[in-house]
This record gives structure tokens, C-alpha cells and sequence, in this order.
């Protein structure tokens, strides 16, 4: 990822000495690093506890830290933020075994344990047979899925991202809508990487965020904080707007975010310098 490559170049110009590995790399002699930080790991989501087990091998040197890691890599985590009373997008979760879920309306449709838009679907009323058919494939495979109401504010305004290095603000993205009316993510040609349209160029851009979603994201961060006892190195708060304009949280990434760190001035180095500090 280019971002990987630009943290990389930025952390030796301060003297930092870096390898980029992968985490299930056989090879990998991770007693060797002083800190160990997760990057692009899109793979994951197919084999969350084996990623997690790695994680908590390699303990209190990996930001963000293991128990994070394993509560931020099932969005179940959204039920927490929920009981908490934080602003979060109403989320419906159906599990292996669960009764029939009542679809209502134009929803989305994702795996809990998923990043990139893989196997995520949106669905009009129209279409609640394709919704249910999707969510019968993800419990075949003994999988949970998540559903959520297309919040049609995203259409017009865009998804607002805001990106936090060690519980700064440091750069805020606009997003456009990923999915059209009934439409899956169509997938990359490789199983393992993100849905093809993660890699338009014009999904993602600078933008800004208003106090409200400030307001709102440093709320969620607060709660990590206080749950997990420090601040996450780094975060990016997905943010959308309601049917009454308020913002909502619709995810909060924290293991493997792209941070789109190109399109800010010097959020790669602010990303380096946080890196270093945390050692």
C-alpha cells in the first residue's frame, strides 16, 4: 500500500530502522522489533483468530494494542458503543442459529468480521430476497451478519472520516457512497483484498468535519480510552448523517484503517512522529 511505503520513508528520516513483514509470515523474527505496527492487513477477516492469537503473542509492543485488536476485528463491537449511549448507526446483528430477521426498508447488509467492503451488500425493499440470500450465505459459512438501514444522507453529503493519531485530530476524509441501489461490492481479483471499488481514485478525499461530528467521533474515542486504557495510536471514525442530520457512528476502524495519509500535508510524518513516541 502506498501509505505503508510513505510511514516507512518518513519513520527512517527520523531515525527509525523499519521492516514491512507479513503478519503471518513464518520467517518473521518479531522478538527482534521494539514496536509493532498494523498496517494493511486485509487478510484477517478470513482467519480473525489466528490474527488475533498473533496479536496477543506479540503483546504490549503492538499498536494498536491485542485486546483492541480483538474487540475492534468483530463490529459487534457497535453494540457496545450503543449500550454506552453513544451515537452509533442502528445495527441488527444475526448469528448462525438466530430466528428469521424482518428487513424493513433499504438496508445494508455485512459480515461482522470484514474489511474492504467484501461480501456487503445494499438492498432496497424490493430487493430484501437478494438481503436474505446474502445473509444466508454469510450463516451457512458459520458466519454473523450485520444489518443496518442505508442511511440515504451518504448519497448527498458523502461518509465524513476522521482520522486520529495518538487522540489527535490529524486529517479529515470525505468518502462517496460505495454501493448503488441493489448492488454487492463487486470483488477484487484477488480473494483476499478489499472489494474493487476500494481502489477507485475518486472514492476517497480531504474533507472536513463539523463540531458535531468532531464532537461525536472524540466521544467514541473517549469511551476507547476509558475501556481500554489508553489512547488508541491510531483511529478513523466513519461517521454519517441520520434522518434528522445528526451524526452517527457507522464504523470505527482500528486494526488495519487506510488512513489515506496522502491526502493531508504532513499526516504521514504526524503518523511517524506518534510511531516513535509510543516506543
Amino acid at each position: 500500500m502506498p501509505d505503508d511505503h510513505r510511514l516507512a520513508t518518513e519513520l527512517r528520516g527520523r531515525g527509525g530502522r523499519v521492516a514491512l513483514l507479513a503478519w503471518d509470515d513464518p520467517g518473521a523474527d518479531w522478538d527482534a522489533f521494539d514496536l509493532v505496527v498494523i498496517r494493511s492487513t486485509w487478510d484477517y477477516t478470513r482467519r480473525r483468530d489466528a490474527f488475533v492469537a498473533w496479536a496477543e503473542r506479540i503483546g504490549d509492543r503492538l499498536r494498536n494494542p491485542p485486546a483492541l485488536v480483538r474487540w475492534n476485528a468483530d463490529k459487534r463491537y457497535l453494540a457496545d458503543l450503543a449500550a454506552a449511549g453513544l451515537a452509533v448507526t442502528p445495527t441488527a446483528f444475526v448469528a448462525p442459529g438466530d430466528g428469521r430477521i424482518e428487513l424493513e426498508g433499504e438496508v445494508v447488509v455485512k459480515p461482522t468480521v470484514s474489511a474492504g467492503a467484501r461480501d456487503t451488500g445494499r438492498f432496497g425493499p424490493a430487493a430484501h430476497h437478494a438481503a436474505g440470500a446474502l445473509i444466508g450465505r454469510l450463516l451457512a459459512a458459520g458466519r454473523t451478519a450485520m444489518v443496518q438501514p442505508y442511511l440515504g444522507s451518504v448519497d448527498e453529503r458523502g461518509e465524513t472520516a476522521l482520522v486520529y493519531l495518538d487522540g489527535e485530530l490529524s486529517h479529515v476524509l470525505k468518502k462517496r457512497a460505495v454501493l448503488g441501489p441493489d448492488e454487492e461490492a463487486p470483488l477484487s481479483d484477488h480473494p483476499l483484498e478489499p472489494a474493487a471499488v476500494m481502489w477507485e481514485e475518486d472514492l476517497v478525499t480531504a474533507g472536513r468535519a463539523s463540531t458535531a461530528e468532531r464532537d461525536t467521533a472524540e466521544a467514541i474515542l473517549a469511551f476507547v480510552a476509558e475501556r481500554f486504557g489508553s489512547q488508541p495510536l491510531y483511529a478513523r471514525a466513519d461517521l454519517l448523517a441520520d434522518g434528522g442530520g445528526e451524526p452517527v457512528l457507522s464504523e470505527l476502524e482500528l486494526i488495519e484503517p487506510g488512513l489515506y495519509l496522502e491526502t493531508a500535508p504532513q499526516a504521514a510524518g504526524r503518523f511517524a512522529e506518534a510511531i516513535l513516541a509510543s516506543t
